[in-house]
């Protein structure tokens, strides 16, 4: 139906998350760590990726990270995960470019840090969850 655009990169709202337009990244037994670093920006005085990318890499759906997340909330406290703000979401150009759409955005994204990515890996099980999270934390470790 529509294109939208985080950070520079478009993703089709045809699809239920950004997984269909970066297949070809995960099928590779390794992901390029400059790709993942890439995706590492500071907001809050944290460095984060978006839900977008980390479910890519983990071959679920945005959605379905989420909900693992919101399930075991406990386990996510403000340093490992936390919702973008509609005026973080403008800064950081996330945003529709579907004119049809208008300019809102239906979901607000949770961005992960370090430890967030750590943590939804004990809470997905998935052997893919777990091979991407390690190569995502060692991209973060590399960044510094």
């Amino acid at each position: 139906m529509g294109e939208y655009m985080i950070l520079g990169r478009k993703y089709d709202t045809m699809s239920e998350s950004t997984n269909d337009n970066m297949l070809d990244v995960v099928k590779q037994e390794t992901i390029d760590k400059a790709e993942i670093r890439a995706q590492i920006f500071e907001v809050r005085g944290f460095r984060v990726m978006l839900d977008c990318d980390i479910a890519a890499y983990f071959g679920v759906t945005t959605g379905n990270l989420n909900k693992a997340m919101k399930r075991n909330v406990a386990r996510f406290p403000e340093n490992f995960c936390f919702q973008l703000s509609f005026t973080e979401c403008s800064k950081f150009q996330i945003g529709i470019l579907n004119a049809g759409r208008g300019e809102n955005i239906k979901y607000l994204p949770y961005v992960y840090t370090e430890q967030g990515v750590a943590m939804l890996t004990s809470t997905l099980h998935t052997e893919r969850a777990i091979a991407a999270s390690i190569q995502i934390i060692e991209a973060f470790v590399e960044k510094c």
